[in-house]
């Protein structure tokens, strides 16, 4: 079995994300494989087929910065993926074993006084998602944003997410492209493990973006929930980092002024 690394991995699903008509190669009527073949890989990024074998199968894993700019053109990659690509192929140190890889984090209590003071929904989540601090309007505006939950878990398998949410669709492949990109090749993160595998389990709609490799920094700035008692809420989403934490980032929603979306925002308040 050929050894799993990451970046065997990301060069395995994204070659197959891409049609040889997207690159000016022919069909063909006996072709029997997803995407491209290694060859033909090999062929665009200008090197032999010997190595970029060697690169799939995890037994050469740090390519130079020349051969990954060549790779990402060969399969179309954007600047975020290809930075994903350049990361995942630098040397990185050993974890020891045994060493504490996850400690949850303490919510300053600042920032706490500051959920309760703001009159829209806020949140506080780690970079795993788990939800760390809430404020009352947020759990109103979605009753799934509770202390405790992972935003992940609850998007993919709380059976009132679709319903509260319109573009789930849109907001789940966003948000596993972002999973994705804010882990990057820490991919031996004992907890991150363990929240892909439960999501991998729980989810079929996971693990099909999960395989995909998508990779995105940053998620729309805009959502829409459908709440059962005020309706229809387009919302923009800010997030700022909690300075002195690790990951820590609040998460504010708020509607634009004079609009449905503010007065079914306002409603919500008084109704909390």
């Amino acid at each position: 079995m050929e050894p799993r690394t990451p970046l065997a991995d990301f060069l395995r699903a994204r070659r197959q994300l891409v049609r040889p008509e997207d690159v000016g190669l022919p069909t063909g009527s006996r072709r029997r494989v997803r995407g491209l073949r290694r060859e033909e890989v090999a062929l665009l990024a200008g090197i032999s087929n010997e190595y970029y074998l060697r690169l799939e199968q995890g037994r050469d894993q740090h390519p130079s910065e020349q051969v990954v700019d060549a790779l990402a053109r060969a399969l179309q990659l954007d600047a975020e993926a290809t930075a994903h690509a350049l990361e995942l192929s630098r040397a990185r140190p050993r974890r020891r074993v045994g060493s504490p890889q996850h400690r949850p984090e303490r919510v300053p209590e600042g920032v706490r006084m500051l959920l309760e003071s703001v009159n829209v929904p806020a949140f506080v989540m780690d970079r795993y998602r788990d939800v760390l601090a809430v404020n009352r309007l947020a759990t109103a505006l979605e009753p799934a944003l509770v202390v405790g939950a992972n935003r992940l878990v609850s998007l993919f398998t709380d059976p009132q997410a679709r319903s509260y949410h319109p573009d789930w669709a849109q907001n789940t492949a966003s948000v596993v492209a972002q999973l994705r990109a804010d882990i990057g090749a820490e991919q031996d993160d004992a907890r991150f493990q363990a929240l892909v595998g439960e999501l991998s389990v729980k989810s079929g709609r996971f693990r099909q973006l999960w395989a995909r490799h998508d990779i995105r920094t940053s998620g729309s700035p805009t959502g829409v929930v459908h709440h059962p008692v005020v309706g229809e809420v387009v919302l923009h989403r800010e997030k700022f980092a909690v300075i002195g934490t690790a990951s820590l980032v609040v998460v504010m929603y708020h509607a634009e002024p004079d609009t449905p979306s503010a007065e079914a925002l306002a409603m919500l308040a008084s109704l909390s």
